[in-house]
């Protein structure tokens, strides 16, 4: 089992630069493919980025050249570097873990509250 704990998150201004974070209690983290959705009320989660257990990286066309995800796997955590922050970037971020097959299962994170407004 793994148990997923975001942080990070803030009030920033338009512009502005924050680093989140998805610390993972248990083992096997490093075979876990990592994930970083975003939900802003009455609307469905969105995929943001994605980092594989190899280290290949995908992110959504609207973060693409303001966000960096990336992993520790010695620290068991993924991070989210967000820059550039504009005020359609604020939501809750979730931290998301998928153990691939056979044994497939997926965590979620509580959430983390980023809001950038001037």
């Amino acid at each position: 089992q793994v148990q997923l704990v975001e942080s990070g998150g803030a009030l920033v201004q338009p512009g502005g630069s924050l680093r989140l974070s998805c610390a993972a209690s248990g083992s096997g983290f490093s075979i876990y493919a990592m994930y970083w959705y975003r939900q802003a009320p009455g609307n469905q989660r969105e995929l943001v980025a994605a980092i594989s257990t190899g280290g290949s990286t995908n992110y959504a066309d609207s973060v693409k050249g303001r966000f960096t995800i990336s992993r520790d796997n010695a620290k068991n955590t993924v991070y989210l570097q967000m820059n550039s922050l504009k005020p359609e970037d604020t939501d809750v971020y979730y931290c998301n873990a998928v153990r691939p097959p056979p044994n497939s299962v997926i965590h979620w994170g509580q959430g983390t509250k980023v809001t950038v407004s001037s």
